[in-house]
């Protein structure tokens, strides 16, 4: 939909990359000097294309990543963190809440159940 070299096509680059590397420290910089754009013309893009900033969108990416593992790969909480790219679970559990409005276990908890109303 957006035409080779232009700010749209830029900024799903930049997208594609998050996707492909949202377990990364994001340098926001680094990230619109690769696109060859100034970072504020980086951000105003981004967030009309996503409605989110670049690092909303990475923790977007990252909770439901995470909540996927915990979900499907029965990991716990502080494990689906690390692997997500978190370095402190307590800061995911905070994100986790806000984003989820449950913290990571009660949400997993009321997940499962209503896959499978027979084991509640």
């Amino acid at each position: 939909m957006a035409s080779v070299g232009s700010q749209s096509h830029q900024i799903a680059k930049a997208i594609d990359w998050l996707k492909s590397h949202y377990t990364l420290p994001l340098r926001i910089d680094d990230l619109a000097a690769r696109l060859h754009m100034s970072t504020s013309t980086f951000h105003q893009h981004f967030r009309r294309l996503t409605a989110m900033s670049p690092l909303q969108f990475q923790k977007w990416l990252r909770l439901n990543e995470a909540r996927r593992l915990m979900l499907t790969e029965h990991l716990n909480a502080a494990t689906a963190a690390l692997q997500v790219g978190y370095e402190s679970p307590t800061q995911f559990s905070r994100e986790y809440r806000r984003f989820f409005d449950e913290p990571p276990l009660r949400d997993i908890t009321h997940l499962r159940q209503m896959a499978d109303p027979a084991r509640a």
